[in-house]
């Protein structure tokens, strides 16, 4: 069964807190994926920003919005019981809690109303939650589809830039990742080879230690296998054991495949993988604003969660 939605657990954490007792987070996280028969998978499912597990997630939301209607309460140590107001909207015996619901409570809505005049007054602001989503995926949704959104453009503007600034692009990358040394070092490196379909060696670390040879292309067609079955013919002769192969395209599902057979160890970066790094490592992006988002430190009031 999918993981709930935040409105979904809304009655059953609820009815979790009908016993009268204090209650943790942890508890009614646990009490959710039994309610809804949550698989393994389902339970440690993360958020994008791989922070957060899902569920738990969705859960705290749920708690928060009968907190928010006066259906449950916060005792101050982490915890939560439920109300008399609670315990009334149960004997109403209800098929399912959810924001529609809350509204007959004005507790709630004066809550509802602050959010929403907090984001007209600021546009950026996450608006209240969809049928299905926290203020937290709304948020790292949108973050995703920035992050799309710039490396489609990244990727046109590599497309269209000659092999020399490509040439540069890549040592950039390569060096703000920990390769090929200084600057200078990496690109007398890259782009002076050449030779039997290797267009650079770089240091795999500031010791040189070992090298990786590379080939980078500005490919418009799939990549298949003939071309990475012949870069890893070049590895061989030049008894290398280790390569990474870029291309503004894509490889085939036969490329990836052979890459995983053959013993040399040979890394396929596409050009939207390309277009992930450089965002990642600010290579050819630049920032516009930084959203830091915080929440309790429940160490520091020695709660539990």
């Amino acid at each position: 069964m999918p993981i709930p939605d935040f409105q979904s657990a809304m009655l059953p954490v609820l009815q979790l807190a009908q016993d009268g007792k204090d209650h943790t987070l942890r508890e009614a996280v646990e009490a959710i994926a039994v309610e809804f028969k949550a698989t393994e998978e389902e339970r440690n499912e993360l958020l994008p920003s791989g922070r957060q597990r899902r569920l738990h997630n969705r859960v705290g939301w749920a708690k928060t919005y009968l907190q928010k209607a006066g259906l449950v309460e916060p005792n101050g140590r982490g915890r939560f019981r439920i109300t008399s107001r609670g315990r009334e909207v149960l004997q109403r015996r209800p098929s399912r809690i959810d924001m529609k619901f809350l509204e007959q409570f004005p507790e709630y809505n004066a809550f509802a109303a602050l959010r929403h005049d907090a984001a007209e007054a600021e546009p950026s602001a996450p608006e209240l939650p969809s049928a299905t989503e926290t203020p937290e995926e709304l948020l790292e949704e949108s973050y995703q589809e920035l992050r799309r959104r710039l490396a489609d453009e990244l990727l046109d503007r590599i497309k269209a830039c000659d092999p020399q600034f490509f040439e540069k692009l890549v040592v950039d990358l390569l060096v703000i990742m920990g390769y090929g040394g200084s600057r200078k070092d990496a690109g007398q490196a890259v782009g002076q080879s050449g030779d039997e379909g290797i267009d650079g060696i770089i240091k795999e670390d500031r010791l040189g230690l070992d090298v990786v040879y590379i080939q980078a292309k500005r490919w418009t067609n799939t990549v298949g296998r003939p071309v990475v079955q012949a870069f890893a013919g070049s590895l061989e002769g030049q008894r290398a054991r280790k390569g990474v192969l870029i291309t503004t395209s894509d490889f085939s599902r036969e490329a990836r495949d052979y890459v995983k057979q053959i013993e040399k160890k040979i890394v396929l970066i596409n050009g939207v993988e390309l277009a992930k790094l450089m965002i990642d490592h600010g290579v050819g992006v630049t920032e516009v604003v930084t959203y830091t988002v915080k929440k309790l430190d429940l160490d520091y009031f020695g709660d539990e969660d």
